[in-house]
């Protein structure tokens, strides 16, 4: 089954001061998805955004929004962020019941996610997979942007790479914390198909087009 390769930019890593035109920088930038990190300051200790503002980012954005729930009550926020979002990702360490979390979100109509977090091993979501459009494999703890990759836990992209494709399915794998132009082809050849940058994007000396480009090109040497 050939892969397709798709990045997610996260605006959390841009000026927040500007993200109506960082948003437009990667509609023009060809990036695949725009990534919103969602935090509640309880399953994490920062807080970010809110379903109102991500309404309005998602007026001026020509490319799917990626919501990544970083949220206690996954099934609380959901319905609220669906309105803004193509796909909606819960962490299954923050949700007792995330069967009904993923029927919740289908019903919404938006693409279903689970992730892990780096404690956490992936048979803890191995039962849910036929029911995903996406497994997230964290590769740093959740909550704050810039940390380093901790690449021991790219084995997980491999296990959702191998059961998928036992499978059979279409499920895409994607890989947050750390994604730079030095390790995303080790990403993508890991198993990955869908990657989130945010630091490597917005904050490198190239600017975010460019930075998009060389990403992309280094991301598809993981299939050679």
């Amino acid at each position: 089954m050939g892969r397709e390769i798709k990045i997610a930019p996260s605006i959390l890593s841009a000026d927040l001061t500007n993200l109506g035109d960082a948003i437009r920088i990667l509609n023009d930038g060809k990036a695949d998805l725009v990534h919103l990190d969602v935090m509640d300051g309880h399953f994490v200790p920062n807080i970010t955004f809110g379903p109102a503002f991500a309404k309005e980012l998602k007026v001026v954005s020509k490319i799917p929004f990626d919501t990544h729930l970083m949220v206690s009550h996954p099934m609380q926020y959901g319905p609220k962020f669906a309105e803004s979002s193509d796909w909606l990702t819960f962490h299954i360490e923050a949700d007792d019941n995330p069967q009904d979390t993923i029927k919740l979100f289908k019903d919404l109509g938006v693409k279903v996610g689970i992730s892990v977090n780096p404690g956490t091993p992936f048979s803890a979501i191995k039962e849910f997979v036929p029911e995903l459009d996406l497994i997230l494999i964290m590769t740093v703890e959740p909550g704050f942007g810039g940390q380093k990759c901790m690449t021991q836990h790219f084995s997980k992209l491999t296990e959702a790479r191998e059961l998928v494709e036992e499978l059979g399915q279409d499920t895409e794998i994607m890989v947050d914390g750390g994604v730079t132009e030095h390790n995303v082809a080790e990403v993508v050849k890991a198993g990955a198909t869908m990657f989130v940058a945010g630091s490597a994007v917005f904050r490198g000396a190239r600017g975010p087009v460019e930075e998009i480009k060389v990403l992309k090109e280094n991301a598809l040497k993981g299939l050679e």
